[in-house]
């Protein structure tokens, strides 16, 4: 993204940077947010900052640095990049039916979206475990794990769409990318 942090990028409804828009949705409902990682880029904007638990991992340090920071309660997980997710969709993460499941995640392309997740404490014995096996995949843990798909409308799906290169960056949301 040209050395810019993708979550500082102006967010195509309101300008703000995704990361507050994020924030703003989550809080709306009651949430209290926390940025995950090591990233000084995000230094400046207030939000209270937890290390992944260990560092150097990747993203499912992050994730197991959250759930030991709520437990026992459950975490929604969100990636910083997402322009379109809405208050209504993870209002649905929030509210799903969890009983005898460890996750409650979308599927699109027959992958899980692990990062607009909500991750019970109960995954923590089988991320710990994964991480013991040098795995460091989500895609990896997701399989160890009971997960509940929430199954999404055309339009819940496209607000998924994610900036991942400059292309994207006000592109519509659920547009399809070429290879």
């Amino acid at each position: 993204m040209g050395g810019v942090a993708k979550g500082l990028l102006p967010a195509p409804d309101s300008g703000e940077p995704l990361i507050l828009r994020l924030r703003r949705h989550a809080e709306s409902l009651g949430l209290r947010c926390l940025l995950v990682g090591s990233a000084p880029a995000y230094a400046g904007l207030g939000l209270p900052m937890l290390a992944d638990a260990p560092p150097g991992i990747g993203p499912l340090g992050g994730l197991r640095a959250l759930l030991l920071a709520a437990a026992p309660a459950p975490v929604l997980a969100l990636a910083g990049d997402l322009p379109y997710v809405s208050p209504a969709l993870l209002r649905r993460l929030l509210t799903a039916p969890a009983a005898a499941y460890d996750v409650v995640a979308a599927r699109r392309d027959h992958r899980w979206e692990p990062l607009c997740a909500r991750y019970e404490a109960t995954v923590l014995p089988a991320l710990d475990a994964a991480l013991q096996a040098g795995e460091r995949s989500f895609q990896a843990l997701l399989r160890r794990l009971r997960v509940r798909e929430l199954e999404l409308s055309a339009a819940e799906a496209a607000e998924l769409t994610d900036w991942d290169c400059p292309e994207d960056v006000g592109a519509p949301p659920g547009r399809e990318r070429t290879p």
